[in-house]
């Protein structure tokens, strides 16, 4: 059985309506966590979690385990994204886990500048402000957790074909990591980054849960075994500032 590690502390999952996110919003509650859950425009599917996530809260602290809201994340501007996500939690989280972020896959020549523009603001410039203003909370707090996602394969710093603008937002979220660690150390507060590998959720169509199996010799990830290392990194005090790569070793 679970140990409740984070007991009546607050949660809030960016992201946390579906794919990873989801998984990672339950595991949090399994493990005594009030989780507040952002999703992105759909209501059915919001609902669908919280009550995922009150179940696993179980029956004493269903009540209470799980809030959430919707926002279209990728319209306006970053910082009035973050403003309002922090207002709609209603409290600046304990934990913070971020599980979104907009994909493009094109060739870099192919690539627009409005995509480096779009890509760049919510793979890297949202994260940071993100970042910057609950850090500074949870410093007076003693306590707290950030955990982010990155891409596949972007744990260091390497070529992509046919996803540069998205890779390359998504690898400088290592310097954002870091950065917060150092700012963190000695505090309480951990700051750790996981790039997860293929995973097929229920958003994968056909063809990328084909390509997926195609590119992954162990076989293509399911979110809970990414959610299951989310939340073994949640609890771990002593890692701070490590990018890990939840992959089975792909090569790709």
């Amino acid at each position: 059985m679970l140990q409740r590690v984070f007991e009546g502390r607050s949660a809030l999952v960016i992201g946390g309506s579906g794919g990873i996110g989801r998984a990672v919003a339950a595991g949090l509650a399994l493990r005594g966590a009030r989780v507040c859950v952002h999703g992105g425009h759909s209501a059915e599917r919001l609902e669908r979690t919280l009550a995922e996530v009150r179940a696993a809260a179980g029956a004493a602290a269903a009540a209470g385990a799980a809030s959430g809201f919707l926002y279209r994340l990728g319209e306006g501007r970053p910082e009035e994204a973050v403003k309002f996500i922090l207002e709609e939690a209603g409290e600046t989280p304990e934990i913070l886990v971020l599980a979104w972020g907009p994909f493009l896959r094109a060739s870099l020549q192919e690539t627009k500048a409005e995509d480096w523009r779009f890509l760049t603001e919510f793979n890297l410039i949202f994260p940071e402000i993100l970042v910057s203003w609950v850090l500074s909370s949870m410093l007076k707090d003693r306590w707290g957790r950030i955990l982010l996602f990155g891409g596949t394969k972007t744990s260091e710093i390497r070529g992509f074909t046919s996803t540069a603008a998205y890779s390359a937002a998504k690898t400088a979220l290592g310097v954002l990591i870091k950065s917060a660690a150092l700012a963190a150390a000695g505090s309480g507060v951990t700051c750790n980054l996981i790039c997860p590998g293929l995973t097929d959720t229920e958003y994968s169509t056909a063809g990328e849960s084909s390509y997926n199996r195609r590119h992954s010799p162990a076989g293509a990830l399911d979110c809970a075994e990414i959610a299951q290392a989310a939340c073994a990194v949640l609890e771990n005090p002593a890692l701070n500032g490590v990018l890990i790569p939840v992959d089975r070793g792909l090569w790709v």
